[in-house]
């Protein structure tokens, strides 16, 4: 009777155990959700199991049931900014999600220069770290870990800003924030920061990009193994990507590039990672990046301004913009300390084409096209209002005919345009400007900023 009553006992409580409702990580206190829209809460609970949901923000109740598999999900409409508001989720169990704000929340990933904090001695770290008592500003560092197969969670937790946890959080993230807050004023933001130093682009997409494409897959065997982090498909999307799907979102952030140094098809590969993201979030968010900085990589090759161009060559896709770093970075240091000014360039693109806040120009010259007139080469650019040189003239323009020899150019700009012209090349064919892995730009438009290097090849 004893081992009986045992029995049921166990029972029992392995049933409570089951029927428990649980979340996501990232569905806890202090967690930020995309203002004025219809985002999806989801979770797990006992198959049949009846869940409702309570949002204090509105006082509404929204239910749903658990389906076979144990999974639940329900879509919630949200409000203007504003918190800290609660939720309440019960099913057989309860669980209420406190301090909730609602506001702008942007996924920030990418390798180490997006993952690099303060306290990797970024430029005036310490005194930024003092003032970075924000409590609008929300964190959640995604724990790095890898996996050949998808997951439905991974370790996180939300924190407020302060001098303590912006030492540990990505300062590209904080500082765009920062600038966010700033100018619209009582806003919340959410970071939810998801980066591996060294990582290269093929670890962060889904499987399915590298079905049927044979580039894609050679490309991405040819990345050498390395000792602080995965090298292979998928393998970090799996983990600190696709549990985060569905999680609605004002756009992405990505700094990374630096690990396909080599690759040829890297706009090949990075367009397919944009592409794929937005198909699983089934929206076609703003996708923000960095483009690399000039780096004196010890080489003669032009490895890196590949890199560069293919990063700029992206921009073909709808919605994205890149920030040019080249004026705001030193050519010996492949993680450039000003991420101050990263951070707010990346604001400034967000703040001007999705805030509307910003009438200033936020973007750099942009090569666009070419013409041939005789012995010279007129070149195009988007963004090219108030044209200059750093120093009267460039250096950087160069110019090849058919035997593809480049050789040094005179540059003059003539209405926004920049005229090409050199003694050697008699019928020019193509031109390139700034064509060196440590080239830093000497060309800029009326707002400072530099003209992104180029091959019109």
């Amino acid at each position: 009777m004893r081992s009986k009553i045992l029995f049921l006992f166990f029972l029992m409580i392995a049933n409570s155990a089951m029927a428990n409702v649980t979340l996501p990580s990232f569905f806890s206190d202090g967690m930020v959700l995309q203002r004025n829209s219809d985002v999806k809460l989801w979770g797990w609970g006992n198959p049949k199991e009846p869940i409702i949901i309570t949002t204090s923000w509105n006082k509404q109740e929204y239910s749903t049931v658990a389906d076979s598999n144990a999974n639940w999900s329900v879509i919630i409409p949200t409000a203007k900014e504003g918190g800290p508001y609660t939720i309440s989720i019960k099913g057989y169990n309860e669980l209420v999600l406190k301090n909730v704000s609602l506001g702008e929340v942007w996924l920030c990933s990418g390798q180490s220069n997006m993952e690099m904090n303060a306290n990797w001695g970024i430029l005036n770290g310490e005194e930024e770290a003092r003032k970075a008592t924000h409590p609008n500003i929300h964190f959640f560092a995604v724990a790095k870990a890898s996996s050949d197969n998808p997951q439905n969670n991974l370790a996180g937790n939300w924190e407020v800003c302060s001098p303590e946890t912006m030492k540990r959080n990505s300062a590209v993230a904080y500082f765009f924030a920062n600038r966010i807050t700033e100018e619209l004023k009582n806003v919340p933001v959410g970071l939810i920061i998801s980066a591996w130093g060294a990582t290269s682009a093929e670890v962060w997409m889904p499987k399915e990009v590298f079905q049927n494409n044979a580039e894609l897959v050679q490309a991405a065997n040819k990345i050498n193994p390395n000792e602080y982090c995965p090298v292979g498909h998928s393998k970090t999307f799996n983990t600190m990507i696709h549990p985060l799907v569905g999680y609605t979102i004002a756009g992405v952030l990505w700094y990374q590039g630096e690990s396909n140094v080599g690759s040829t098809i890297y706009d090949k590969t990075f367009s397919a990672l944009i592409r794929s993201w937005r198909s699983l979030w089934a929206t076609e968010f703003p996708f923000y990046f960095v483009q690399l900085a000039p780096y004196q990589n010890g080489g003669t090759d032009f490895s890196s301004v590949i890199i560069r161009d293919l990063q700029r060559r992206t921009l073909q896709l709808p919605n994205t913009a890149m920030v040019v770093t080249s004026d705001i970075s030193t050519t010996d240091d492949i993680h450039p300390k000003d991420k101050k000014s990263v951070g707010v360039r990346l604001a400034s693109l967000a703040l001007a084409n999705i805030y509307k806040t910003n009438t200033n120009a936020v973007n750099g010259p942009l090569f666009k096209a070419f013409t041939i007139k005789k012995s010279k080469i007129i070149v195009f650019f988007d963004y090219a209002e108030g044209l200059y040189f750093a120093s009267k003239k460039s250096t950087q323009f160069e110019i090849a005919g058919d035997d593809a020899v480049f050789y040094p150019a005179k540059a003059k700009i003539v209405n926004n345009t920049v005229e090409v012209q050199s003694d050697k090349v008699a019928h020019p064919k193509n031109v390139r400007f700034a064509w060196k892995n440590e080239a830093q730009s000497d060309l800029f438009n009326q707002a400072r900023l530099p003209a992104s290097s180029f091959i019109s090849e």
